[in-house]
C-alpha cells in the first residue's frame, strides 16, 4: 500500500521508522514542519522525521502552510491509499482529507485530552490509565471517528520521558495494525460531551509553589525535562519525590535535612528534594544549595 506520512517530533519519527520497516507499506512522501532555529545559538535544525526520510531517499515536503492552494495541489498529485498523521502540527484542509483516508495517532484515550499536550495532561491529572487512539481525521481538532484504542497502565512515579517512550511503542504497533486491518474496522463516533482539551505547554506553566504536594509532584513528572518546574525565584527543582499528600503544614518549611536530601512541607503534604538548579548555575545538591543560603530546619526554602 502507498502511504503519505505527516509528522514532526520524535514520536512521529518512531512511527515512520516502523512503517518504513514494513515490506507491505511504501512511503511515497513525507510532510513535516520547516527547519527551525534551536537553542541559544539558534542553530537551524531539521525535524527528526525529515532526517529519517532523507536517509531512506523519501521525498520530503516542508510547507509553511499546508492550506496554501499550491501546496494542496502538489499533494493531490501524489497517489496514495492512506495518509498517516502523527503530531504533524498543522490542520489538514478538506481537500487533503478527501484525497485518501487520513489516520491520526493521538496519545490519549479520545475524546479525553484533545489538543496539543495529552501526555503531559495525563501526568498532571495523575491518571492510572492512558493510551493511543487511531482515528479518522476530519476538520475538527481530534474529533474524528475512532478506529481503535490501545491502552496502558501508568505507574504513580512514571515521568514524562518514560511515558512518552511507552506510548510511542504502542503507537508504532497500532499504526501497522490499523493499516493492515483498515477494511475490517468499524469507525466509532466520539461523544463530544465527554471531551476535554489540553493546551500547548509554555515555559511559565513550570512555575510552582509549595501549596499542594501531589500537584507539585505531578507537575514535576509532566514538565521534566521541559519547561522544568521552578519557584518564583527562578530556582529549578530538578530531582524530587512525593513523601506525603494529605497532612497540612506550613508552605515551604524545611522539616528535615538529611545526607543528600531535605523534606519540605507544603500547605498540604510533604516533598523530598534532592537536587536544584539556581538561576544561571548548574544543577547541584540541595544540601550544597541550602548551606550556601544558610538555610536549615524550620527555615523557608527559597
Amino acid at each position: 500500500m502507498n502511504v503519505i506520512f505527516m509528522g514532526t517530533p520524535d514520536y512521529a519519527e518512531k512511527i515512520l521508522a516502523k512503517l518504513i520497516e514494513n515490506k507491505n507499506i511504501n512511503i511515497v512522501a513525507v510532510y513535516t514542519q520547516p527547519d527551525k532555529p534551536v537553542g541559544r545559538k539558534k542553530v537551524i535544525t531539521s525535524p527528526e522525521v525529515k532526517n529519517l526520510a532523507k536517509s531512506k531517499n523519501i521525498t520530503v515536503y516542508q510547507p509553511n502552510r499546508l492550506r496554501d492552494s499550491e501546496v494542496v495541489s502538489e499533494l493531490l498529485k501524489i497517489e496514495c491509499d492512506y495518509i498517516v498523521v502523527a503530531a504533524y502540527g498543522q490542520i489538514l484542509p478538506r481537500a487533503i482529507l478527501d484525497h485518501a483516508p487520513c489516520i491520526n495517532l493521538h496519545a490519549s484515550i479520545l475524546p479525553q485530552y484533545r489538543g496539543a499536550s495529552p501526555i503531559q495532561q495525563t501526568l498532571l491529572n495523575n491518571d492510572a490509565i492512558t493510551g493511543v487512539t487511531a482515528m479518522l481525521m476530519e476538520e475538527g481538532l481530534d474529533t474524528g471517528d475512532i478506529l481503535k484504542i490501545d491502552t496502558m497502565n501508568v505507574p504513580k512515579d512514571m515521568m514524562l520521558e518514560s511515558l512518552f517512550t511507552s506510548l510511542t511503542k504502542i503507537a508504532t504497533l497500532l499504526t501497522i495494525d490499523v493499516l493492515e486491518n483498515f477494511e475490517k474496522l468499524i469507525p466509532k463516533k466520539q461523544n463530544d460531551e465527554e471531551s476535554s482539551h489540553c493546551k500547548k505547554i509554555i515555559k511559565k506553566d513550570g512555575l510552582v509553589t509549595f501549596n499542594n504536594s501531589s500537584q507539585l509532584y505531578n507537575k514535576y513528572r509532566a514538565f521534566t525535562p521541559w519547561p522544568g518546574i521552578f519557584l518564583e525565584s527562578g530556582t529549578k527543582l530538578k530531582k524530587m519525590e512525593l513523601v506525603e499528600k494529605s497532612i497540612t503544614g506550613e508552605s515551604g518549611k524545611i522539616l528535615e535535612v538529611n545526607t543528600n536530601n531535605i523534606l519540605v512541607s507544603c500547605s498540604v503534604g510533604i516533598v523530598k528534594i534532592y537536587t536544584v538548579q539556581p538561576v544561571s548555575k548548574k544543577e547541584m545538591s540541595v544540601i550544597s544549595y541550602i548551606n550556601g543560603k544558610r538555610l536549615t530546619i524550620d527555615d523557608t526554602f527559597i
